[in-house]
């Protein structure tokens, strides 16, 4: 009896150390899954909430995905945004975990202060094509390194009005025209003075609007440090506005006219302008602000020799705080919006996303208000595109300048032939 008792005590102490060891275990995975589960909230610093379509639905699809993750918005506003987000990130900034990069010269900034977390080597583990960003990745890439992903890449088309072309006998302009042939059906649809004049085309006073044609080529690039190429494309803007087929940019300048109200009010026949108007046309013309109901788009222009489709971009893109304390985390919401799921989302809101394919130009094509002739649709459709400003660690700094002379010589302060050697001499001091 004695051994049997003292075996039932034994087993009862084998039974009782199975149990704890199975709790412990099962504790130490619980804990585990709770640890993998855990709340975290992700902060993201952008501009504009208020008036970007996008950011909201790709916050909360992202939400909806992983619901153990928030998303928080910090907006610092336009005005100000690459100055403010490069103070704070430099500033050593801990709160800040996702980072929306405005433009070349932004992204030149935060490398070269060090704020942007290296992704080359998660680029490759996540297996990401790079291809499917349509060279985007490449013009990015500083020293052979790569340190945001684009999610949205805005390109030049040509916005007319069927309505004057029509009225004028003319065929609307093509996907395939060079800048010599849109330069003269400009001056075919140019008519009326004063409160009855309708200009042809249209020269926005950014600097981008005389100057990115001069690159379409691959041959230049804004960078410097020589800008002798750029001269053609001056005279051929100050002729133009000499002959009254585009607005004088003085009296745009001096009255603030933004480029849409024209358009709007139907006296311009073509508007080469970005993508990003698309959905505000789309939107003026239904709300019965843009009097210009019957619209299309064109392909860019190309200067002769270079292969129709060829388009310049601008990106918007998306980094990591390197200071950040959820980099994982935050580097799968990039991976997210950066994707194929994030391009639908940009492509829903009327906005082109950095990957653009069949199914984006589609959503795009089918939204309410756009023009249904295929020409419109062929044009959402960029074969090449090239930076308009490329990625140089003195980018903001050339930006500032080349406006100015810009400015200079479209006012007819400076000769081109001067206001391209100043160029060459204050940009080139910076190589």
């Amino acid at each position: 009896m004695f051994v049997d008792k003292m075996r039932r005590n034994m087993l009862k102490m084998g039974l009782g150390l199975a149990a704890s060891v199975l709790a412990a275990a099962v504790g130490t995975a619980g804990a585990a899954q709770a640890q993998a589960q855990e709340k975290v909230t992700l902060r993201w610093v952008l501009w504009d909430w208020d008036a970007m379509p996008y950011y909201k639905p790709l916050a909360d699809a992202y939400q909806e995905k992983h619901p153990h993750v928030k998303i928080e918005y910090v907006d610092l506003g336009s005005s100000d945004y690459k100055q403010m987000v490069a103070t704070q990130l430099t500033g050593g900034a801990k709160d800040l975990d996702i980072v929306t990069v405005r433009d070349v010269p932004n992204y030149a900034n935060l490398v070269r202060a060090g704020s942007l977390v290296d992704l080359t080597s998660w680029f490759a583990e996540q297996k990401i094509d790079a291809a499917s960003y349509g060279g985007l990745i490449e013009h990015m890439t500083v020293d052979g390194k790569i340190h945001a992903v684009p999610f949205r890449s805005d390109f030049w088309v040509v916005y007319y009005n069927k309505r004057l072309f029509d009225e004028k006998g003319i065929a609307y302009p093509t996907n395939d025209m060079t800048f010599s042939q849109h330069d003269e059906l400009a001056k075919s649809l140019t008519s009326g003075i004063g409160a009855n004049k309708i200009y042809g085309t249209h020269f926005h006073i950014w600097r981008s609007a005389v100057q990115f044609p001069a690159i379409l080529d691959g041959e230049n690039t804004l960078a410097g440090p020589n800008y002798d190429f750029l001269k053609p494309w001056y005279e051929r803007a100050l002729k133009l506005q000499e002959d009254r087929v585009v607005a004088p940019y003085a009296a745009l300048k001096a009255s603030s006219t933004h480029y849409s109200a024209p358009f709007f009010n139907e006296k311009l026949a073509m508007l080469p302008m970005g993508s990003w108007f698309i959905g505000t046309q789309i939107a003026k013309a239904q709300s019965g602000e843009s009097r210009a109901t019957e619209w299309g788009i064109a392909a860019l222009p190309h200067p002769e020799g270079v292969p129709a489709g060829t388009n310049t971009a601008q990106i918007t893109a998306l980094g990591v705080n390197a200071n950040s304390a959820h980099k994982d985390i935050a580097l799968d919401f990039v991976k997210f919006v950066s994707g194929p799921e994030g391009a639908k989302i940009v492509a829903s809101t009327g906005t082109i996303p950095a990957i653009v394919d069949d199914t984006v130009v589609e959503t795009i094509a089918s939204l309410p208000g756009f023009p249904t002739d295929p020409g419109s649709r062929e044009a959402l459709k960029a074969n090449m595109a090239r930076l308009e400003m490329p990625v140089a660690l003195n980018a903001a700094r050339i930006d500032v300048l080349l406006a100015r002379i810009h400015d200079a010589i479209m006012t007819n302060t400076v000769s081109v032939d001067d206001g391209i050697a100043r160029m060459n001499n204050e940009i080139g001091a910076l190589n």
